[in-house]
């Protein structure tokens, strides 16, 4: 089955012409026409990829955005006609997969499109992820950092692990706490600063294995992955 894509612009004929070419690409479409939309569709499809406009009604974008961060990692394009910096950055630390300003070519949209799914869809599956000299093994729960041709095992807790598994699948972004606990801690009540505890545990156990820097954090915003080791 292909790919399906949500479409969330609340211009008609914009989203006509993305339908077009995506589904000419055999790609799967749905629109939305405003941001509440499109978070009741992400909820009952769910769609691959969402391609969202920043001006939405009743819900504008960054908002869709957040919530979609705190669902999950769905990959998400922003499409909108605000060019400036702080706008393609707000979109990012929230946690957009890309950014495109109108006016665009849409053989463009497309190409992102399947840049962004080829990305986000490589480690499915998959029960090994590596990046630098990280490794983690997701069947075995077993985390090795190799530096000057030596593998230290790390003495991780299975939060622990899920955190930096999780991390992981999306090593250009910045995660929020909040997303972190949504995704590694969904069992109950969390507060933010147990997110603090565990990172600063993680990052002392890296250091301790030769890969310190290689979590940081980012003021205001939560943590990323800093160099590969």
């Amino acid at each position: 089955m292909s790919f399906l894509v949500l479409i969330a612009e609340d211009e008609p004929e914009i989203a006509s012409i993305l339908q077009g070419y995506l589904e000419r690409e055999g790609l799967r479409t749905v629109t939305a026409i405003n941001g509440q939309v499109a978070l009741d569709l992400h909820r009952a499809l769910p769609p691959d990829l969402v391609i969202l406009d920043v001006k939405m009604p009743r819900v504008d974008g960054y908002e869709v955005l957040a919530e979609l961060r705190r669902r999950g990692d769905t990959p998400v394009i922003m499409v909108t006609a605000l060019s400036e910096d702080l706008d393609k950055l707000q979109a990012l630390r929230i946690g957009a997969d890309d950014y495109i300003v109108k006016p665009f070519n849409p053989l463009e949209v497309v190409a992102r499109v399947k840049a962004v799914l080829r990305r986000t869809r490589s480690t499915e599956g998959q029960t090994l992820l590596r990046l630098g000299g990280l490794e983690l093994d997701l069947t075995a729960h077993m985390a090795v950092v190799t530096t000057e041709g030596k593998r230290n095992r790390l003495d991780l807790t299975l939060t622990e692990f899920r955190i930096l598994a999780h991390m992981m699948r999306a090593p250009t972004r910045a995660f929020t706490r909040g997303e972190l606990i949504d995704a590694c801690l969904p069992e109950g009540d969390t507060l933010e600063r147990t997110i603090d505890s565990h990172a600063s545990n993680i990052r002392r156990k890296l250091q301790a294995a030769g890969a310190g820097g290689f979590m940081e954090g980012v003021r205001g915003v939560g943590y990323r992955l800093g160099p590969a080791v």
